[in-house]
C-alpha cells in the first residue's frame, strides 16, 4: 500500500539521520541492559528454585514435593505478571514507553536484591517462604511491562528492512541475563555444600544489584520511541483543531484476534521455554540424581550459543516471514518433545546436557527471538504497549510460569516421564496452530492505528 510505504519511510528516515542513529544505539543497549536485568532476576530465581530453595524454605518436606513447593513460589511471580503489564503497559500507551521502562527495571532490581537479604525457614519459619512470595509478586509486576516495552521500544526505533533482527535482539538480552545467571551459580556452586545453603546462595541475588543500577542509569537518559513521539504529536495536532466534527481525533481499540493470536503464539513459546530453562534443571538434580553441574553446565552452553541463534532467528523472519519462521520452530519443539525426555533417562551427563542445550536453543532462544517483532507488528500504536503485554502475560500464565509447577505435580502423581512430554508437545502445539490463523505482518507500518487483524 503507497501510503504504507510512505511512513515507513518516514520512520526509516529517522535512522538515517546521525541524532537518530546515535538514539537507536542508545536505545538497544540501555534496553538489553534492562532486559538482561529481567532475566537475571528470573534465571537466577528459576535455578536456585531447582537447586537450593528446597532446602532453604522447604527443608521439612521430601525431595519432590519441596521442588514442587520452591516451583509454586516460582509461579506465584507469574500471576502479578499481567497486572504490571495491564497496569504499566496502559501508562506506557499514554505517557510513553521511556518512563515506564526506566521504573520497571528499578523495581526489579530492588525486589532481586531483598530476595538475597532474606531470612531462612531455619530463622523465621512460614515467614520466609511468604516474603519470598511477595518478593516475587513484585519482580513479576515489574516484569510484566519490561519485556513487551523493551520489545516496542526496539521495534519502534528499528529500520523496517532489519526489524526482526533489531528487535530479537531484546532476546539477546534475555539470553545475556540466563548466561551471567548460570555463570554465578556455576562459581557458587564451587562452594562446599552446606556454604551453598547457609550463605552461598545469596551472592547472584545481590550481585544483581549492579546490573539494575547501570541499566537505570543508561534508561533515564535514552529518547523516547520516533514511532511514539510520531503518535504523540498526531494527537496533539487533531485534539487542537477547532473543526472537531471533521476532524476527530482517530481511537485506537482493542483488538480481540489479535490479542488471541499473540496468546497462542506466546503459549506455544513460553511453555517449552521455561520446561527447559526452568524444570529440566530440577528434573535433573532431584528425579535423575545427576550432579548440579550437569544442567547449570548445559545452561551456560545453551546460553552461549543464544548469541548466535537470537539473531538468526530474527534475520529468518525478515528474510523468510515472521508466520512461517514461527510456525516451523514450533513444528521442531513439537518433535523435540518426546526424544528429549526419553534420552535423559539415560542419565548420562553428556546427553542430559544436550537435550537441554537444544531444548533451550529452539524454545528459550529461537523461537523467542522471532516472537518479538512479530508481537509488536500485531497491534495498533495506540494500544500496543498494553494489550501485547497483557496477551504475553497472560500466556505466560497459561504455561511458561507454571509449567514448572504443573510438570513436577504430573511427576508427583506419576513417577513418569511419559506425561512431561505429552504436556511439553501440548503447548508447543498450540503456538504451532495458532500460526495459521495469524497473519504475516513483515514490514508492516507501525504507525497505524490498527491491528494487524
Amino acid at each position: 500500500m503507497p501510503h504504507i510505504k510512505h511512513r515507513n519511510q518516514i520512520a526509516d528516515q529517522h535512522f538515517e539521520s546521525t541524532h537518530g542513529r546515535k538514539s537507536f544505539w542508545s536505545a538497544i543497549v540501555s534496553i538489553w541492559l534492562g532486559t538482561t536485568m529481567e532475566y537475571v532476576d528470573f534465571a537466577l530465581y528459576g535455578m536456585a528454585a531447582g537447586l537450593v530453595f528446597s532446602d532453604v524454605f522447604f527443608p521439612e518436606q521430601t525431595k519432590i514435593i519441596a521442588l514442587l513447593s520452591a516451583f509454586i513460589t516460582y509461579a506465584v511471580g507469574f500471576l502479578a505478571r499481567p497486572v504490571g503489564a495491564f497496569v504499566l503497559g496502559r501508562l506506557g500507551d499514554r505517557v510513553g514507553r521511556k518512563k515506564i521502562l526506566v521504573f520497571t527495571v528499578a523495581l526489579m532490581g530492588i525486589a532481586t536484591s531483598g530476595i538475597g537479604l532474606l531470612p531462612t525457614y531455619a530463622t523465621i519459619g512460614i515467614w520466609a517462604p511468604i516474603l519470598l512470595a511477595l518478593l516475587r509478586i513484585c519482580q513479576g509486576f515489574g516484569a510484566g511491562a519490561e519485556l513487551s516495552g523493551g520489545a516496542v521500544m526496539l521495534a519502534e526505533y528499528a529500520p523496517t528492512r532489519h526489524r526482526g533482527l533489531v528487535a530479537s535482539l531484546i532476546g539477546v538480552g534475555s539470553n545475556s541475563g540466563t548466561l551471567l545467571a548460570s555463570i554465578v551459580w556455576l562459581l557458587v556452586l564451587l562452594l562446599p555444600h552446606e556454604q551453598v545453603i547457609s550463605w552461598g546462595w545469596r551472592i547472584p541475588f545481590l550481585c544483581s544489584v549492579l546490573v539494575a543500577a547501570f541499566a537505570l542509569f543508561l534508561r533515564r537518559s535514552m529518547d523516547e520511541s520516533p514511532v511514539f513521539k510520531t503518535y504523540q504529536e498526531k494527537k496533539t495536532r487533531e485534539l487542537a483543531d477547532l473543526d472537531k466534527a471533521e476532524n476527530e481525533p482517530a481511537k485506537s481499540t482493542f483488538g480481540w484476534k489479535a490479542f488471541l493470536v499473540m496468546l497462542g503464539l506466546r503459549i506455544g513459546e513460553n511453555g517449552p521455554s521455561y520446561m527447559a530453562q526452568g524444570f529440566l534443571v530440577g528434573y535433573t538434580v532431584n528425579a535423575l540424581g545427576m550432579n548440579k553441574s550437569v544442567p547449570t553446565t548445559a545452561v551456560l552452553i545453551a546460553s552461549i550459543l543464544g548469541f548466535a541463534v537470537i539473531p538468526l532467528s530474527g534475520w529468518l523472519s525478515d528474510r523468510f516471514g515472521r508466520r512461517i519462521t514461527y510456525r516451523v520452530f514450533c513444528a521442531l519443539l513439537v518433535i523435540y518433545g518426546v526424544p528429549a525426555f526419553f534420552l535423559m533417562e539415560s542419565r548420562d551427563a553428556l546427553v542430559v546436557g544436550a537435550v537441554i542445550v537444544v531444548g533451550m536453543c529452539l524454545g528459550s532462544l529461537g523461537i523467542f527471538g522471532v516472537q518479538a517483532a512479530y508481537g509488536v507488528e500485531l497491534f495498533g500504536v495506540g494500544h500496543r504497549y498494553s494489550t501485547m503485554a497483557v496477551a504475553k502475560e497472560l500466556g505466560s500464565i497459561l504455561s511458561g510460569g507454571t509449567a514448572p509447577m504443573v510438570a513436577s505435580a504430573l511427576l508427583a502423581a506419576t513417577g513418569s516421564w511419559i506425561p512431561l512430554a505429552i504436556y511439553f508437545m501440548v503447548t508447543a502445539g498450540i503456538g504451532f496452530i495458532t500460526t495459521f490463523f495469524a497473519p504475516e505482518t513483515r514490514g508492516r507500518d507501525l504507525t497505524l492505528i490498527e491491528d494487524a487483524i
